[in-house]
Parts: structure tokens; sequence; C-alpha cells
């Protein structure tokens, strides 16, 4: 069974609604939350989720969002915290921040700017409090990287179905790159970036699920919907891609 991974920016709606929308995204069939981090520079997102953060952040968000929100749905689903490097560091604090995320049963962190050189910096630190920092490959990562790479991965391995930024709409031959990350690990594969409902069960092939963001973000954002509505569009859109990767 190919799993669903769905990012959601918090803040748009109060926190209430965030975590009832995580858990009826559970109900239908997601396997894995990816809880984004708001910030005024998300260099690796597209134009829909940096609006979204732009938003969150003008709703006052705070880190204590998302630990509220974590620890309604902890142990009720996989979460992984999304955010750009500053975030985590929080003024030299990174070892306050796995502590907390370790006590709320967090799985990974997902820090699309922290290169796996610094990363090394903090292994230890990730290490002692049983957090895994999750690895991203592209297209373009060659064959020695790739080994590195996945010898620090755990959980899944977040690969880039192009270069890019998340939300576009790109083809890239992903099958050598692939091949690659067999070779040296039977870690679970994501696809992410660029993922909706026409193209998932293309994008799925080879893979063992996909990372989608910007599909339900859009939706999060449309004011002419209610909150029960946005909590039933991404529902079924859930439902549909999750069907779709594995039909």
């Amino acid at each position: 069974m190919k799993n669903l991974v769905v990012y959601i920016t918090p803040k748009l709606e109060e926190n209430n609604f965030t975590t009832d929308l995580i858990l009826t995204l559970k109900d239908s069939g997601t396997d894995k939350i990816e809880l984004g981090i708001p910030f005024s520079d998300p260099c690796a997102d597209g134009k829909i989720i940096e609006k979204a953060n732009f938003k969150a952040l003008k709703n006052n968000f705070k880190l204590q969002d998302i630990f509220d929100i974590t620890k309604s749905i902890n142990n009720k689903i996989d979460i992984f915290w999304m955010g750009y490097f500053n975030s985590f560091y929080n003024k030299g604090k990174i070892d306050t921040i796995l502590k907390i995320a370790k006590n709320l049963n967090v799985k990974g962190f997902i820090i699309p700017d922290l290169p796996f050189e610094e990363y090394f910096l903090y292994k230890s630190n990730f290490e002692n409090n049983s957090i895994n920092n999750i690895s991203f490959i592209t297209p373009l990562t060659n064959r020695d990287r790739v080994k590195t790479l996945l010898d620090n991965s755990k959980e899944f391995i977040y690969l880039v179905a192009y270069a890019g930024v998340t939300g576009s709409s790109k083809n890239e031959d992903l099958s050598l790159i692939i091949e690659n990350i067999r070779e040296y690990s039977n870690t679970k594969l994501f696809l992410g970036f660029g993922i909706n409902r026409e193209n998932a069960k293309i994008k799925s092939k080879n893979v063992d699920g996909v990372i989608v963001g910007s599909e339900f973000v859009k939706i999060l954002l449309k004011d002419s919907l209610t909150q029960t509505q946005k909590i039933k569009d991404i529902t079924n859109l859930a439902r549909d891609i999750k069907n779709e990767i594995n039909s």
C-alpha cells in the first residue's frame, strides 16, 4: 500500500480547526502529516504555500501553535515538522526544540535549507533525541552523494521530482535516480513537488508514496469556503489521491 503524506500550513484558521482537519485526513486514508512552520522567506516553496506562510504569520503564528496542534494528535498519526532552519535553530536553542519534539512524539524534521554537511554538526543532537532528519534527493544528486545521504536516512527519503519549487508542474525522468536510491537503501521513498489528483498515479510509479502540499493549501486559502467545506474538500481530495496511487 503506497503512502500519502499531506502538508498542512497551520494558523490559517484556529488551531482546533487544524486538529480536526488532520484527524479527518487520517480517517480518509492519509498516512503521515507534514506540519509546516510558517516562515517569512520560504525559498523552496511556490506561490501558494508562500501565500499561506505570509497569512499565517499575519495571523500571529507562534511555534507554540505547532506544539499545541502536535500535542492534540501526536499519538493518532505520524507527524513531521517541516520548516526552514532558522525556525528550528531558534537563537541557538535547537536542542530545546528537539527535546520538545521528542516529548511530542514527532517522527522527524524536514528542513529544505539545511545541507547535509551542516546537519552533520547537529547530528548527535538529533540522535540523542530520537528525531530523524529527512534527507532530500533530487534528480541532479550524484551517485556518491546519494549513498552518503542514504547512509543517514531513516523514516523515509524525500525525492524531489524536479529542480524548482513546490506547486509547479514539471516532468523529469526519475528512473536513474530511483535506481541509484534502490541500490543503496530499502528505506521508503516518497516523491514530492507538483503532485496533484491528475498526475498522482503516474508520479507514484516506482516509489512508496507521494507528498502533496500545494493542492491542499490551495483549498485552505479559499475565503469563499466555510471551515466545514474546506475539511470536506480537502479530505475528498486526499481520498481520491490515495485511491489513485493504489489503483
